[in-house]
């Protein structure tokens, strides 16, 4: 390994060092499997066809992911840590949180091919690679709420609003609701869970 490769090296989500050519790689396929699933339909995509959309070998594309639900599942956790943090202390709280959790909500609001490869993939299984990354985008939602709360957050405030948004996934990704429908109702459930008065 050069010395340039040990400078840029950085530690890749699950642990294992991403030089800056293996991260360009990899953002490169990413990218490819976000323009890919934007045209087509979760059946019709496959890791060898973002490969090819992404100009690099399907052996390449299968180092970074192990099948298409795993590729799909870092989509979405990469359109999740786009979602920028709600920390401005001049807000209320609840402004804050509902501000995070409506943004959460929406991020493929607006894409429904997306969405629904996204909540087909999230809730393939046991595929290990898939559970790892259901817990980062767990660990990304918790810090995004947990900040909105502010330093002092209640474990249990918090565990109830992240039950509340998960659960308004699921049915968003059921067809129950659209994802501008959910993300109305979870600014009522901040609402609820955090307004001064609601014990009033």
């Amino acid at each position: 390994m050069s010395s340039e490769s040990v400078v840029a090296a950085t530690p890749a989500d699950d642990g294992m060092p991403r030089n800056r050519r293996q991260e360009e790689t990899f953002r490169k396929v990413l990218a490819a499997g976000v323009a890919m699933l934007r045209e087509t339909s979760y059946a019709d995509l496959t890791v060898r066809a973002v490969a090819k959309r992404a100009q690099v070998a399907p052996a390449t594309a299968y180092t970074y992911f192990s099948s298409k639900n795993h590729l799909i599942a870092e989509v979405y956790l990469d359109l999740i840590r786009q979602v920028p943090f709600f920390t401005d202390v001049n807000d209320s709280t609840e402004t804050r949180v509902g501000n995070a959790v409506r943004h959460l909500a929406l991020v493929v609001a607006d894409e429904p091919e997306v969405a629904a490869a996204c909540t087909t993939a999230l809730m393939s299984g046991r595929d290990p690679a898939v559970v790892t990354v259901r817990e980062r985008i767990g660990g990304e939602i918790h810090r995004r709420i947990t900040s909105a709360i502010g330093p002092d957050a209640d474990p249990r405030t918090a565990s109830a609003l992240e039950m509340a948004f998960f659960g308004a996934l699921v049915q968003a990704g059921s067809g129950a609701f659209t994802y501008h429908q959910i993300a109305d109702r979870l600014t009522y459930v901040v609402h609820l869970i955090l307004s001064p008065d609601r014990d009033g």
